[in-house]
């Protein structure tokens, strides 16, 4: 099963959710403050096309800790 990333839209809480394909986050609520319907978002390891693309670094991966 895949690993979703999500975003609080309330608080802006990050938070990953192991979930089947077939499964909508529409259900989910934030663990920090309870809000419901989470923003999905992609994940920094997240790379399409070029075999040879690193996300690890200072010029890749997630953009919440920059």
């Amino acid at each position: 099963m895949p690993i979703y990333e999500y975003r609080c839209r309330k608080c802006g809480e990050v938070f990953e959710k192991i979930q089947k394909v077939s499964e909508a986050g529409e259900s989910l609520r934030c663990p920090h403050c309870g809000e419901e319907k989470p923003e999905r978002i992609l994940s920094g390891f997240f790379s399409k096309g070029s075999e040879s693309t690193s996300t690890c670094g200072p010029s890749g991966g997630s953009s919440r800790f920059s």
